[in-house]
Formats: C-alpha cells, sequence, structure tokens
C-alpha cells in the first residue's frame, strides 16, 4: 500500500517530517503547502513535489491520502478538519491544537469520517520509554507515589523572532509549557495516568516574549501518585529533560528519551533495551538532526491506516496533555488549584 502525502507548514518541522517519511518505503510525498512561496518552492524541489501556497487546493491534489501537518500549533485542529472533510487521513506536529474546545469537533468529525488523527509525540516510541511503559503496565514498579519533571531548557533570543506566531498565546497557546514542556506532559499522563488536580505558578523571568518562560506545578494523580513539573525555556545553557518515577517497587530515572537508571526491589522480569536514544539537543535547540523518533510515529501510523489498529498517539490521546496544559495555565492565572474536567 503506498502513502501519497501532503507536507504543510514548510518550515523547519515539515522538513523533519518530509526527511522521516522519506525513510520509510512505499511513501511518496506529493504536495507540499505553506505560505512562503520560497520555502514552499525549495522544499517542493528537494522532495519532487507539487508546491501550493492555498490549503484547500494542496487538499484537493490527487492522488492523496495522508496530511503530515506542521503549521503553528494553534491552527493544527482547524486544518486538521479541513483535511478530515476531504477523506484524509491527518498527522499533526505537538500539540494537536492549544485548546480542547477545538480539538473536540476535530475528533468526533474524524470519527465519523472514519479517518485517522494522530499526533507526533516521538517518546511514545522511544524503545527504552516502550520497556517502561510495559514495566509499569505488569505492575513491576508497583503503586504509583511520586512523578518528578524537569525541562530545564534554553532557548535564545532570536528563537523567538520573526516567526509571527511563536510565543504568543493565539498560536502558540503558551511558552515552555505548551511548547517545549508538551513533551513531558504527555510521558506524565501515558505511563503514570491522568491527573485530578493541579496547583501552578508561571512566570516570564527572562524572555521577552508575550507567553511565559517558566513555569513550576504539582500534580495530584487520579491513582493517589503526586508529582512535580518544573518547564523553563531560561536555564542556560539548557540541560537533557529528566524523569524520576518513584513507585512502591522502586525508582526508574529517565534522560532526554534515555534511561538512565533502574532501582526496584525485584529486578525486572524484561531485559532492558540496548539503545543510544536520541541524538537530538533539544534542550538548547530545536533543530531536529535525528529524525528516527519521527519515522516511528510516521510508522505506526501508517500501519493504523493499513491495519485499522491505533496509532502511537491518537487524537484522543493527544487531546490528554492539552487538557492537563490548560488547566495547569488555569491555576496559575487563579492563583488557586485547578480540578480537571471543570471550568
Amino acid at each position: 500500500m503506498t502513502h501519497h502525502v501532503a507536507i504543510v507548514g514548510a518550515g523547519n518541522i515539515s522538513d523533519t517530517h518530509a526527511r522521516a517519511a522519506l525513510e520509510i518505503p512505499n511513501v511518496k510525498i506529493e504536495a507540499v503547502c505553506g505560505l512562503v512561496p520560497e520555502r514552499v518552492a525549495r522544499l517542493a524541489d528537494q522532495y519532487g513535489a507539487t508546491g501550493y501556497t492555498d490549503y484547500e487546493e494542496c487538499l484537493r491534489h490527487e492522488p492523496l491520502s495522508v496530511v503530515l501537518l506542521g503549521t503553528p500549533s494553534g491552527l493544527h485542529a482547524q486544518q486538521a478538519r479541513a483535511a478530515v472533510r476531504h477523506g484524509l487521513h491527518v498527522l499533526v506536529e505537538k500539540p494537536l491544537d492549544v485548546r480542547t474546545s477545538e480539538i473536540d469537533p476535530l475528533i468526533a468529525e474524524a470519527d465519523a469520517a472514519g479517518v485517522k488523527v494522530g499526533v507526533f509525540f516521538q517518546d511514545r516510541t522511544s524503545p527504552d520509554l516502550l520497556w517502561l511503559k510495559r514495566l509499569i503496565d505488569r505492575g513491576e514498579l508497583g503503586t504509583p507515589i511520586l512523578a518528578s519533571a524537569q525541562v530545564k531548557w534554553y532557548r535564545p533570543p532570536e528563537y523567538f523572532v520573526g516567526t509571527g506566531w511563536r510565543a504568543t498565546w493565539a498560536l502558540d497557546g503558551g511558552g515552555a509549557l505548551m511548547n517545549q514542556g508538551i513533551h513531558t506532559l504527555d510521558l506524565l499522563l501515558w505511563l503514570f495516568g491522568d491527573v485530578a488536580r493541579v496547583s501552578a505558578r508561571m512566570g516570564t523571568l527572562l524572555q521577552k516574549i508575550e507567553v511565559e518562560d517558566t513555569v513550576v506545578s504539582t500534580l495530584e494523580f487520579e491513582n493517589g501518585a503526586l508529582g512535580t513539573l518544573e518547564a523553563t525555556t531560561a536555564a542556560y545553557p539548557g540541560y537533557p529533560r529528566r524523569i524520576e518515577l518513584t513507585g512502591s517497587q522502586g525508582t526508574v530515572v529517565i534522560e532526554s528519551d534515555k534511561i538512565v537508571a533502574v532501582d526496584l526491589r525485584t529486578p525486572p522480569s524484561e531485559p532492558r533495551p540496548v539503545s543510544e536514544g536520541s541524538k537530538n539537543a533539544s534542550a538548547s535547540s530545536a533543530v531536529v538532526s535525528d529524525v528516527s523518533g519521527h519515522r516511528r510515529v510516521l510508522e505506526s501510523f501508517f500501519r493504523a491506516i493499513e491495519t485499522g489498529s491505533a496509532p502511537s498517539c491518537d487524537g484522543r490521546e493527544g487531546r490528554r496533555s492539552v487538557e492537563l496544559a490548560e488547566a495547569v495555565y488555569r491555576s496559575a492565572r487563579a492563583g488557586e488549584a485547578v480540578t480537571l474536567g471543570k471550568g
């Protein structure tokens, strides 16, 4: 089965999507769409595709079966819904959108149209983290007790300049939490379960931007575990993301997407995978040099289309981290704890 793909966005992340797609057999990049004609022409020429600056015209391209969205976050659900109305499957760069009120109609329309919606949360495909997910699901970490997550990254001032959408509430949905920290929110939910209640503080303490560059939150999980999350883009020069998960049977520590410590009362029943982890310098740069994680997400998505199975992160799963981010922001603005699902 050949998957005919449109790359939408024509920026840096769209180039990442294209490079990852080309590593997969039976994938053909048919179209490239974006607002800047020079960028569209460059990518279209590079990948042998037809260039478009009109999104609706791009969606009418034939043949076409899958849209890869790499546009500003606040446009994701709206543009994904347009693709769904053309009967196309859609794989969206994180986050799925910046508002659950926009995500819910998308999920409903995709269900009605019988097409797949997925999200690029590549950590879910990491061999180390898949191993950890199985370990937790088997109960080998024991009863969840404590989660500690630190995303102490750095972005230079020029990162925020000139895009017209980055670091804005309307199109980026936030800063260190919604843009950089969203991967970690997704991981905490995927590994430790839903969060019932949050309390948070945030500030714009270094960067000259509209949104927060630093946020700290306490999390109360539905299973009774407690957690903390620190996220910033102001921690020069940038440090690997670190997550520590503690259960009644011990603790596992993650740096970036690699497990660096497993301290359990009983040795795990499954040997740890031998992997190098991601080579991307995410802590200090938004550039993606290693596309292996994106490739694995794409492979999962194409497999889901072919078999009718669920991709590594579908629309409903992608909604969870946005809902949690919204709750963190509500708590920080109100100065009080917020219960998820209310307000």
